[in-house]
């Protein structure tokens, strides 16, 4: 990711990945600085796409920024905007970033036209179901539903997708203090007009090999993810891998679709370098 779309697309993955909302029982009375800024490094390596067999690997910029704002919260959930909340509900903003794919020679999609990097943004309906009695495991069901749009000029939009999920995050796992781990489950959703930017081969571009096809919305998978992560006094680390099914995908018979399995994974270190001076109370997070 060396031009700067593909920075963003880095940096978006890392921190949509590195989430994890952990709670601690001591919060509710600790000062934390309104904000904090870090930089950092990492890597990411994953599948072009979802059902590709080719790979990709990253240098990535990691910036780290916590902002405990009452309205716009930046964590290990990523940039939100909290609309409200309550001790069993909130509603927030959701962001996913996919990377560009470039049509080559020797590729499944050779001939055909490059796929541009898709910003998917939406609001997230999260339902804060079980929290251990010293709030060290939480279980989530969050449910964000996402317009997707092409991040080129002008930008246009390719369809939605929702993807409903179980979120499990347990603070000082394995007994290790401050290591928080976070584990994520659930199918994946998308309309036809999402699947077809992906899967379909038009008439114009069918070959022997790669006959016309075009795609249909529904099921289109299912996700989990884990990340693990720790913040120290003078920096932040973590890691995460995520792991797709495709297999009874709807578009499983599109030509484009190499294998029933899509990986992706990533680590990252960043230092801070600044905070503010203005401290807030911080009961839902424990960075």
């Amino acid at each position: 990711m060396l031009n700067s779309a593909l920075r963003f697309i880095g940096i978006t993955l890392i921190a949509g990945a590195l989430s994890g909302y952990c709670s601690s029982a001591l919060a509710d009375s600790e000062q934390k600085p309104l904000w904090e800024l870090g930089i950092g490094v990492g890597t990411l390596g994953f599948n072009d796409y979802r059902g590709s067999k080719s790979s990709s690997f990253y240098p990535v910029p990691v910036p780290y920024f916590n902002y405990r704002g009452p309205f716009l919260r930046s964590d290990r959930d990523g940039v939100r905007a909290l609309f409200f909340g309550t001790d069993f509900l909130e509603l927030n903003v959701s962001l996913n970033v996919t990377t560009p794919v470039k049509s080559n020679a020797a590729g499944i999609r050779s001939g055909m036209p490059s796929l541009k990097s898709i910003l998917e943004v939406g609001p997230s309906l999260d339902f804060h179901l079980w929290k251990s009695e010293d709030q060290r495991v939480k279980f989530d069901l969050r449910m964000p539903v996402r317009g997707a749009f092409t991040l080129d000029f002008p930008s246009r939009y390719v369809g939605w997708s929702f993807t409903p999920r179980l979120n499990v995050d347990i603070r000082d796992v394995g007994g290790h203090a401050g290591w928080d781990l976070g584990l994520m489950a659930g199918p994946v959703f998308q309309d036809q007009r999402y699947n077809q930017y992906f899967y379909d081969v038009a008439p114009e571009f069918a070959t022997t090999g790669r006959p016309e096809f075009k795609a249909a919305g529904g099921y289109s998978g299912t996700q989990l993810l884990a990340s693990v992560s720790r913040r120290f006094p003078g920096y932040w680390v973590g890691a995460f891998v995520r792991h797709d099914l495709l297999g009874g995908a709807v578009f499983n018979a599109s030509p484009l679709v190499q294998t029933h399995n899509y990986w992706m994974a990533g680590v990252g270190i960043a230092w801070i370098v600044g905070r503010s001076t203005t401290m807030v109370v911080a009961p839902d997070e424990r960075l």
